[in-house]
């Protein structure tokens, strides 16, 4: 069985990892009440979507 002759330095496995870590979505401007939100999606502060209201969200007083 084969068997490393050095063992990887934190060094060079930091850097075989450096591609492994986590991506947030790219966000967008609601052009309505400017909440950043995913692209394609309703919003969910004021539940617009291309200019026209979609979801009516109820105001909890």
């Amino acid at each position: 069985m084969a068997v490393p002759f050095r063992r990887t330095s934190k060094t060079a496995k930091r850097k075989r990892r450096s591609h492994l870590k986590l991506d947030l979505p790219g966000m967008v401007k609601c052009p309505n009440c400017g909440e950043a939100t995913k692209p394609h999606h309703v919003c969910s502060e004021c539940g617009y979507y291309k200019g026209k209201e979609v979801v009516a969200l109820e105001v909890a007083e």
